[in-house]
């Protein structure tokens, strides 16, 4: 079975006259990032104003990810026969699509926010998976001479600023401009326009031929039985999203009684705060990594156990003071980890498997995100500072993990990755 063919990469002369060939990727990036994560602060308006109970809300922010973690697995395959450009187009046009389809979710209630969600996880699943990839490679000689690492950086950091924007917007326009829960959805569909041409105009392919092994083959990942990869990067990410999701979902519930018509807004704040310190504290994620032990994990790790814990005592106080630290110490965690995960896959992944062996590290990344939905289903039968302790405890035995794989299973490779 032969794939669709499509272009080659280009030769070193043609892309140099190119201003930074990642940023056109790194801007889509961003903006996917902006849709799939602009939904998160009107939690509580769509509670408070259009009747759905906690179960559903958070139910509808774990939704996207049954989207996205398909879009993140079958995303590199398709990356890989028909280019990176075609996919990362395709990435942006279900970003603008969910927009439209969560606009009219005000109207057409709960199917509608659902589906929009659904077009909104694969797209940020294609971001993740391919766009990532992308940089990565675009951050590689002939097309830059960045330093080992900027790839990783520049994907995560990227991909934090939209998650981070995203909700700051949404906020702002759901509290002082018309059409509350309408506008900021068609905004971000408008800002697609520009960033899907920008992709399809302005980027370099890096894909040297279509493959014609057959696509479920295509869809297998070695690298993800690699054992560091298992005993290190396995038991972190789930805990990337799966922390801030706690900063950002659940905390923000937890004190929403005490902060009246400012909860909204609140949300904003913690959101954004949760997500700049993630952005932040990557340049010093990128100098805890040491490409010897598994440091960087092990200190993401610590700080979100010590956040998970901030975050029972603001269970426990109901305190919308103490909430920032929450958002502070989890935030940082989640900047460490998402960096030094990456940068652990890249030193494990051949380059034909990066794409998909990110794709499998996003995908558990993700996992984390329907940790609030699962702690709103258990609250019928446990206290929020009884599940929240739980899950500290759990972070601790997987920080131990993390710890017991220190200097194990290392690449005998020692040359410098991007």
């Amino acid at each position: 079975m032969t794939a669709v063919a499509f272009d080659s990469p280009e030769a070193p002369d043609q892309v140099r006259h190119r201003l930074q060939p990642w940023l056109a990727v790194a801007i889509a990036v961003f903006c996917i990032g902006w849709g799939g994560n602009q939904f998160t602060p009107l939690l509580i308006a769509y509670a408070q104003h259009a009747g759905y109970t906690r179960v559903d809300v958070d139910i509808l922010l774990g939704a996207y990810v049954l989207g996205l973690i398909p879009g993140l697995l079958i995303a590199s395959t398709l990356s890989d026969r028909h280019g990176r450009r075609n996919v990362m187009a395709a990435g942006v046009i279900s970003a603008a699509l969910g927009s439209l389809i969560l606009a009219i979710g005000d109207y057409w209630g709960f199917p509608a926010l659902f589906t929009g969600r659904l077009f909104s996880g694969v797209a940020v699943g294609i971001a993740m998976a391919v766009g990532s990839a992308w940089i990565t490679e675009l951050s590689r000689p002939p097309f830059d001479d960045a330093p080992a690492g900027a790839g990783a950086r520049r994907a995560s950091i990227c991909l934090s600023l939209g998650f981070g924007v995203g909700p700051l917007c949404a906020g702002l326009l759901t509290v002082y401009a018309p059409l509350p829960l309408v506008l900021t959805y068609l905004v971000h569909a408008a800002l697609c326009v520009p960033v899907l041409w920008a992709v399809w105009n302005r980027t370099a392919e890096t894909r040297s031929r279509a493959t014609s092994r057959p696509f479920l083959d295509g869809l297998k990942v070695p690298a993800a039985g690699h054992r560091r990869f298992l005993h290190v990067v396995v038991p972190m990410a789930p805990w990337i999203f799966g922390s801030a999701a706690i900063a950002y979902a659940v905390v923000p519930a937890l004190v929403a009684d005490q902060l009246g018509s400012w909860a909204l807004l609140y949300t904003v704040g913690l959101t954004v705060l949760t997500l700049g310190c993630g952005v932040a504290i990557q340049p010093v994620a990128r100098r805890l990594d040491d490409v010897s032990s598994s440091r960087a994990v092990v200190v993401s790790m610590a700080l979100m156990a010590l956040g998970i814990f901030a975050a029972v005592a603001t269970a426990v106080t109901r305190s919308a003071l103490v909430a920032p630290l929450v958002a502070m110490l989890l935030g940082s965690a989640y900047g460490i980890a998402i960096v030094s995960g990456l940068l652990e896959i890249q030193r494990i992944a051949p380059p034909d498997e990066l794409a998909g062996i990110s794709g499998v590290y996003y995908s558990l990344a993700y996992l984390g995100f329907l940790l609030p939905a699962v702690l709103a289903a258990l609250a019928h039968w446990f206290s929020y500072p009884v599940m929240l302790s739980f899950v500290g405890l759990l972070a601790l035995v997987c920080t131990a993990v993390c710890a017991s794989g220190w200097a194990q299973h290392l690449e005998p490779r020692t040359q410098a990755t991007h």
